[in-house]
């Protein structure tokens, strides 16, 4: 039998970015290309790792890497050339060996104009899968309460 995870946004680690859309993100008719909205997530997957303590460089110097395995994005309305809007990016908790981020993307008026996730695993120097929770993540729950 397969054990279900159970996944939970964690409330208080959630990072808000304004980015503005830019000219070459977007098609002829000034509406931002679809393929964007993953670069708009790593805006705010840095702008999270920037204020938590979890950056890819942190990531990198305690020897591991996060490639991205799964990403998922729903599009609701467009976002369009010159438009400032809202990254908003929250960590899920799992006792799992992943990073689990969830998206929301929010135009000016706050509507929701896009939701997503992506899923990155643990790879240490040699580029093994980790099947556990890595020291340093280990570490970082503790510190922001996840862990005890």
């Amino acid at each position: 039998m397969r054990r279900k995870e159970v996944f939970k946004e964690v409330e208080g680690l959630v990072v808000s970015q304004e980015v503005r859309v830019r000219f070459n993100e977007t098609d002829p008719l000034g509406i931002v290309w679809h393929g964007y909205y993953i670069t708009y997530f790593e805006d705010g997957r840095e702008a999270f790792g920037r204020e938590h303590g979890l950056s890819y460089l942190d990531v990198f110097e305690s020897g591991y890497t996060t490639p991205i395995v799964k990403s998922s994005c729903e599009h609701k309305l467009p976002l369009k050339y010159g438009d400032v809007f809202r990254v908003e990016t929250t960590i899920v908790d799992t006792p799992a060996a992943k990073m689990i981020y969830r998206y929301k993307i929010f135009n000016a008026q706050n509507e929701v104009a896009c939701t997503g996730e992506t899923i990155q695993v643990f790879l240490n120097k040699e580029g093994d899968l980790m099947l556990t929770n890595p020291p340093f993540f280990e570490e970082w729950k503790r510190k922001v309460g996840l862990l005890k």
